[in-house]
């Protein structure tokens, strides 16, 4: 670690939730929540709204108390402890920066309360880890959005609290900012050494950011693991389709081989490793992802280590650029999407067209569950399609 950055040396505490359960009135947030996240890690809290990621990290700031189960911090019971008595600091979306008070103030702020020896000379510090010391004596509303977090972030650094929660810190950044922004917490929390709990509804942020990744659905963490490992190895269709998107298949178990299941879809055989599959008998789900899937507009010859379905019909194509999105319509499987890199000039398929789909069968993925709702598949993949174009749109 550079000498500047020496005051930042001490290292984050390791945080544990032990039989954590959260209840309001008329639902449950949290049904029970097992958890450790070691020292000087960056963790994050991933799902949806209401899954009850944004409680958790209330509870572990002090902010809510646990209806049942006890919360560690460097092995130390904080469960009964007041906010300011945790070694916990808090960044949120919405910055919460004093507007009356320069930057160097608002990050000071904490230090003079706390009555901590040099306020400013740590506050110039923390500053110039975030690369912000040159505006140290500007107002908050004369800087940018990016800038305005970054203070946010050095406010809460200066600290040196054991744990530091971000809660969707980058959410009001636009698409360009909020990229950039991710690599650059990345960097600080590596420089730093603090542990990290990052909670957000973005699977690109938690994938880019975090070690490890808890993929959070109705108050329980469905999968958790670096995010290598949940993208190319989800357990569940919720994981499967929250993370990235998934192409699934309703197949029955037909027999196989010590390393490989034979599945039966509607006359066609899929294939899937036995290491890569969470059940091996009887009716199940498995996937591909869309960059996985090679679309050809002639049937590819049979092989052993190859899965093809089809065929089936092009019925959407979207070129965006380092990629063309295609949307098969393939009976019995509905809406299949194909990620195809762009090698060459413009799409190289069109609307219309019959098309096979085509995978190595190392790629294909078993899960725990054993039925496939298509109804709702079908109804997520049009949310995902508008929500993609959206994007792009930024």
């Amino acid at each position: 670690m550079a000498a500047e950055h020496a005051a930042f040396a001490e290292s984050g505490a390791d945080l544990e939730l032990v039989g954590i359960q959260k209840r309001f009135p008329g639902f449950t947030a949290i049904e029970e929540l097992d958890l450790t996240i070691p020292a000087g890690s960056f963790f994050a809290l991933l799902g949806p709204s209401g899954c009850g990621k944004t409680t958790t990290l209330r509870l572990v700031a002090g902010l809510e108390d646990p209806t049942a189960g006890r919360i560690l911090i460097g092995g130390t019971d904080v469960s009964g402890l007041k906010p300011h008595k945790r070694p916990v600091n808090t960044v949120f979306q919405s910055y919460a920066l004093f507007p009356h008070m320069s930057v160097l103030e608002n990050v000071a702020f904490g230090l003079r309360r706390r009555r901590i020896g040099d306020p400013v000379g740590k506050a110039h510090e923390a500053l110039r880890l975030v690369e912000l010391d040159h505006v140290a004596d500007r107002k908050p509303a004369q800087l940018s959005g990016g800038q305005q977090q970054r203070v946010a972030l050095a406010r809460a650094v200066v600290n040196r609290p054991a744990l530091l929660l971000l809660d969707e810190p980058l959410g009001a950044l636009d698409l360009k900012l909020r990229r950039q922004m991710q690599q650059e917490l990345k960097q600080i929390q590596q420089e730093v050494g603090l542990t990290f709990l990052h909670v957000t509804h973005d699977q690109e942020e938690a994938m880019t950011m975090a070690d490890t990744v808890a993929v959070m659905n109705k108050g329980r963490i469905e999968q958790m693991g670096a995010p290598e490992e949940l993208y190319e190895l989800p357990r569940t269709v919720f994981v499967a389709n929250f993370l990235g998107q998934s192409n699934l298949f309703a197949v029955e178990v037909a027999g196989g081989t010590e390393q490989v299941l034979h599945t039966d879809f509607g006359g066609s055989r899929i294939s899937v490793p036995r290491a890569r599959s969470v059940r091996d008998s009887g009716a199940i789900t498995v996937g591909v992802r869309p960059e996985k899937l090679h679309l050809s507009l002639a049937e590819p010859p049979a092989a052993a280590d190859t899965n093809v379905i089809g065929p089936g019909r092009i019925t959407d194509v979207s070129f965006i650029g380092v990629s063309t999105q295609y949307t098969v319509e393939v009976p019995g499987a509905g809406p299949v999407q194909v990620f195809a890199q762009n090698l060459q000039a413009g799409p190289q398929a069109a609307l219309g067209d019959e098309a096979w789909l085509s995978w190595h069968t190392e790629h294909t993925f078993g899960l725990a569950d054993d039925r496939l709702d298509t109804g709702a598949l079908t109804a997520d993949f049009s949310t995902r399609a508008i929500a993609t174009r959206a994007a792009l749109a930024e």
